[in-house]
């Protein structure tokens, strides 16, 4: 029978690549699955319901909220976000390491729960470029991107409770860097 498996937060401001870069590494690493978060925020023309998200009502939000069928949940610029925790149980205990890639107050949260849980903060080399990204990327409103800078800078705060921090200023060497990380400390097989 296979041990329990290894938890890992993936956490980093808006625009730092933190979603492309663990869709990339979970495709070369064996044993790893990612957690797909509910959410109340519309999806980009470029999601996928299922895939990058569940997109749900606020009303269905609450319910899983009230009935403590999350991990843990946060606000974020307005929307609420949240771990569907059954999914995260039952992969563990299959000897999956999961993959959670939410913000700083959800793996705060997390971390208080579940103390062996594995930190990795995904950053850029300034504010400049994460906004660079956000106006690029052109799929939030000019007061959405504020919102998500004006965070960014308070997420940035916290890169000192995380394990392990990877800048991602060049996105093959990020992308070498996280899978390096996930496989050490996962013990998992590079594919």
């Amino acid at each position: 029978m296979a041990g329990k498996g290894k938890l890992f937060i993936i956490s980093g401001p808006s625009g730092s690549g933190k979603s492309s870069l663990v869709i990339d590494a979970v495709k070369h690493l064996d044993n790893f699955v990612k957690s797909i978060s509910v959410t109340t925020r519309p999806s980009r023309e470029s999601e996928t319901h299922g895939s990058h998200y569940h997109f749900i009502s606020r009303e269905e939000f609450d319910k899983l909220a009230e009935k403590d069928m999350l991990l843990e949940w946060a606000s974020y610029a307005g929307y609420s976000y949240g771990t569907p925790g059954k999914f995260v149980k039952d992969n563990l205990d299959k000897g999956k390491n999961v993959i959670l890639v939410i913000d700083v107050q959800g793996a705060m949260q997390v971390k208080n729960k579940i103390k062996d849980t594995y930190l990795i903060f995904i950053t850029t080399s300034s504010i400049d470029e994460l906004e660079r990204r956000i106006r690029k990327r052109g799929s939030e409103s000019a007061e959405e991107t504020k919102k998500r800078l004006y965070i960014a800078k308070n997420e940035l705060e916290y890169e000192k409770y995380y394990d392990c921090i990877i800048a991602n200023n060049d996105y093959n060497e990020a992308l070498a860097n996280l899978k390096k990380v996930l496989n050490e400390k996962g013990k998992g097989v590079l594919t």
